[in-house]
């Protein structure tokens, strides 16, 4: 069985979710670790957590691929002092590599927004925010669509919780029927504006605020947070059945909890 290097995953990756979509600010790609290393066994996560750097390390991973960077900023040192550091520290020891695809896999056609809209079942789909073009069409940050069915905030709220397998959804009702939705999955902060602009009924995204739901209904429209968490989880089962198929003999583990806890 021919040996399969950390650089063909890696191409295979970027062929789809090219790194030149990821926005300005962010830092995808190879964040530790050789495109050398032979892999075997590949740990999925949205975030490189502790307990995900310590998972990879029982099961003997070669590779640990996350949504979200580890790193965004610039670093003065690796040491033990900082936990970014000690998880880098922890997979070099143990020469795991790391890669993230962040607004990158956001971005591409195949990626995040596609994948949240076929799970609500939305169709007419255009970017909310346009950063980019691919194969010759516009894509961007979140998508606008239109539901197959009309629902109100609480019922769409209930749907998206079932949907996504998540514990607790925060809603805020404009009062009328939903068939238009803006959905930017993960944090949305700043996207009220291109809801409005698309003259969305619901805007579906996280980490939003009391004052931001307050804005929303004053704008007639429902504001459904089902937390950063919430719709971006199904990033690691995407990606562990992307792998499968490209790279069958892959081993690869799914390790991902949602950080929130609900009384």
């Amino acid at each position: 069985m021919a040996e399969i290097r950390a650089r063909e995953i890696i191409d295979r990756i970027e062929e789809h979710f090219p790194k030149g979509l990821a926005l300005e600010w962010d830092n995808p790609g190879l964040l530790c670790g050789s495109r050398d290393k032979t892999v075997k066994k590949v740990m999925i996560a949205l975030d490189c957590t502790d307990k995900v750097v310590d998972e990879a390390v029982e099961k003997g991973c070669d590779l640990v691929l996350t949504h979200h960077p580890l790193i965004f900023g610039s670093i003065k040192a690796v040491n033990d002092e900082s936990f970014i550091g000690r998880r880098l520290i922890k997979l070099i020891k143990n020469d795991i590599s790391l890669y993230a695809m962040h607004t990158n896999f956001d971005v591409a056609k195949e990626g995040m927004g596609h994948i949240v809209a076929e799970r609500l079942g939305a169709a007419e789909l255009s970017p909310m925010e346009v950063t980019g073009e691919m194969d010759g069409e516009a894509v961007g940050i979140g998508f606008y669509g239109k539901l197959e069915v009309p629902m109100g905030a609480r019922e769409l709220s209930s749907f998206i919780k079932d949907r996504f397998g998540i514990e607790g959804v925060v809603y805020y009702d404009a009062g009328k029927p939903i068939s238009t939705i803006a959905v930017c999955p993960g944090s949305g902060r700043g996207m009220l504006k291109f809801a409005k602009e698309l003259s969305a009924d619901a805007l579906i995204t996280g980490d939003m605020g009391h004052h931001d739901g307050i804005d929303a209904v004053a704008e007639g429209i429902s504001l459904i947070d089902p937390g950063h968490y919430g719709l971006e989880h199904i990033f690691s089962a995407y990606m562990a059945g992307f792998l499968n198929k490209g790279f069958p003999e892959l081993e690869t583990f799914c390790c991902d909890r949602d950080p929130r806890g609900f009384i």
